[in-house]
């Protein structure tokens, strides 16, 4: 008899006492699975895991700006507002800043920050303070309500507003596990790489004027050596990393390859004399269209034959026009050579702390323009200034382009 005075069914009939005849009242109980496996209707297909990996790559990329946000802010904000309470109200500054019309949330915050110290969830010392429990928007309260004390170091508070504003969805989107679109997606990475700058913390890394430190990129860069970004093709590099990008503001351009297309065809002759006019330092090494190497490359490719060697030919008179122009043609240098071509490169101030790599390797049947895209930046994680790091793969490809241009000759 159960203790809502319902009596139990039965048990299996070979128990005593079993009896097909369930009695009037009786609750019935599911009996359990004969199987501990999860039934096929609760399975998930292959659309499913893609549709779950989606989520997460999204919703993890989303967290680590809004991490690095909400940190910057709460540093920002103690080292403005301490200042300015701790004299008087000692550690309870936070909550004095926070006044009465914040004194729901900061005493939430006081709350939840007593429940952690005696669950033992302050794992770090420096986190036991109420201003490590508020949130990005509490943050925001605090700076707005004492905005003169701010107004010092930024130029709009507007601008301020406008990217914590486009940080708001993706925050209640991301705490609250559900699906995060790539727009909007998108949308919080311009706002927090946007709002970091505001907050001071634009970057010391060198490079990152013409290739933008990506916050993933950043923290879990060493995973990859110094490769920054892989693209299936070169026009999905193009479209990601115009070549305008690539090469405006050079100070040092060397490149390699077969008829280096992503260069001359992409990059206009005015734009390279104002390059070179600058003081950039440009050697340009092409695949000498009379070797054997360019005959056996055109049937690799099913080309007509001297169609590939007229395109160099073509390329490298396109690029003597642009030298003929120079004040100072030693600033740009044009040579062949005629070893087997194994990869195109294009190495930005690969000199310095700040060079960035784009290679690509030749394959059998597959022309430059399809061909998978590696982009690099100098060293194998994110470097400093003054910091020089050979232990990634740029310098790899630095040392075999200097190999081919001494063994190269010129082009006059």
């Amino acid at each position: 008899m159960g203790s809502g005075g319902l009596e139990l069914p039965p048990g299996d009939e070979g128990h005593e006492g079993g009896s097909a005849d369930v009695p009037p009242g009786t609750v019935s109980l599911a009996r359990p699975m004969e199987t501990n496996a999860i039934g096929p209707e609760l399975d998930w297909d292959a659309e499913a895991w893609r549709e779950v990996r989606t989520r997460a790559q999204r919703a993890g990329r989303a967290y680590i700006w809004l991490n690095l946000v909400e940190q910057r802010l709460r540093a920002v904000v103690a080292a403005v507002l301490r200042p300015v309470y701790e004299p008087v109200h000692g550690d309870e500054w936070v909550v004095a800043a926070a006044g009465p019309a914040g004194q729901e949330w900061v005493q939430r915050a006081v709350a939840v920050r007593e429940v952690s110290r005696r669950k033992g969830y302050l794992l770090d010392p420096a986190d036991d303070n109420v201003i490590s429990f508020l949130t990005l928007p509490q943050l925001r309260e605090l700076m707005v309500q004492h905005w003169p004390c701010f107004e010092p170091y930024f130029d709009d508070r507007r601008d301020v507003e406008l990217a914590l504003d486009e940080l708001e969805v993706t925050r209640n989107v991301v705490s609250r596990n559900r699906a995060l679109s790539e727009a909007v997606l998108g949308q919080a990475e311009r706002a927090s790489a946007r709002l970091l700058e505001m907050l001071g913390t634009s970057g010391d890394v060198p490079s990152a004027r013409r290739l933008p430190v990506d916050a993933v990129e950043d923290l879990v860069g060493d995973r990859y050596a110094d490769v920054v970004a892989v693209h299936s093709d070169r026009v999905r590099l193009l479209r990601r990393f115009p070549a305008e990008d690539i090469f405006d503001g050079a100070r040092r351009l060397d490149a390699i390859g077969i008829g280096l297309n992503l260069l001359v065809q992409n990059f206009s002759g005015r734009r390279l004399v104002r390059l070179a006019e600058a003081g950039a330092r440009v050697r340009l090494l092409f695949l000498n269209p009379a070797s054997s190497a360019v005959k056996r490359r055109e049937r690799e490719l099913g080309m007509k034959r001297g169609e590939l060697s007229r395109a160099v030919e073509m390329n490298i008179l396109h690029m003597r026009r642009v030298r003929a122009r120079l004040r100072d043609p030693g600033a740009f240098q044009i040579q062949v050579y005629d070893e087997t071509p194994r990869f195109t490169a294009y190495l930005v101030d690969g000199d310095g702390t700040d060079g960035i790599a784009v290679i690509q390797s030749y394959l059998r049947r597959m022309r430059g323009m399809e061909a998978p895209v590696l982009v690099l930046r100098n060293g194998n994680r994110v470097v400093r200034p003054g910091e020089q790091d050979d232990s990634g793969i740029f310098p790899a490809y630095r040392e075999e382009f200097e190999l081919a241009w001494a063994d190269s000759r010129p082009v006059s």
